[in-house]
């Protein structure tokens, strides 16, 4: 097992910059991942492993890598995005979008959720769900950052996910023959119990703002998760969790 000791060494700056661009993510086409869960998942999913960073010695119980590295405690706290991180540090090989994936279950729209926690949530649950597509519209958290990563528990190796803008969404849903929901706090939104909503793409949008007008002038029909007591608005992760349960219901 190779042994890198050095801060200088080009494949630790390559993974410090990983962690923290997602430019050269998508240069690079790869994304960082940290910890045995998430490795776990990664070779349960097939997913296409590049290189492996172990910190002090190799966990058994894992295949061979193509690249596979010892670092020492002080060098892999000083690379991991994670604080007091146990490892390993792994990169990915980020899959291709498949925008023809059939659509049985419903799609998620998210719209400006910003919180990587809250995305990576989102995917987990939707990977739980059956939910078919996952669809990020702007000001969404990068997909591939390793917060979002880590919140997905490994969803992020299984669950399809596309970025589209506004208009693209428009076709998509026409391509399926979906019917488009918005969840809103409005007054002329339907209760979330007893909307139909099999084969149905549902937006929500951030706590802060929820979804922009432009969109929920695109939306068939508006939807309100109904709720008691003096709270306005849910988390958008909770929120989510709700309706796709809706949805695999």
């Amino acid at each position: 097992m190779r042994v890198i000791n050095s801060r200088q060494n080009s494949l630790i700056q390559t993974f410090r910059n990983l962690a923290k661009d997602a430019e050269m993510r998508r240069e690079k086409g790869c994304f960082l991942c940290d910890g045995y869960k998430t490795l776990t998942e990664a070779v349960r999913s097939s997913a296409e492993i590049q290189t492996v960073l172990w910190k002090e010695k190799r966990k058994n119980g894992f295949p061979a890598f193509q690249e596979e590295y010892v670092l020492p405690s002080d060098l892999f706290d000083y690379v991991s995005p994670m604080k007091n991180s146990p490892g390993p540090l792994f990169t990915v090989k980020i899959r291709q979008n498949d925008y023809n994936s059939p659509v049985f279950g419903g799609v998620l729209v998210l719209e400006g959720v910003q919180d990587p926690g809250n995305v990576g949530t989102i995917l987990r649950t939707a990977d739980a769900f059956c939910i078919d597509t996952v669809i990020l519209l702007d000001g969404c958290a990068d997909l591939y950052s390793p917060k979002t990563v880590r919140a997905s528990m490994g969803a992020i190796f299984r669950q399809n996910v596309l970025r589209l803008s506004t208009a693209e969404l428009v076709d998509f849903c026409a391509n399926y023959s979906l019917r488009l929901f918005g969840a809103a706090l409005s007054d002329s939104a339907s209760d979330l119990r007893t909307t139909d909503l099999s084969h149905a793409a549902v937006a929500i949008g951030s706590e802060g703002k929820g979804l922009s007008s432009e969109l929920r002038k695109l939306c068939d029909q508006e939807v309100i998760i109904p709720m008691s007591g003096a709270a306005e608005s849910l988390n958008a992760a909770i929120a989510a969790s709700i309706i796709m349960w809706e949805m695999y219901r």
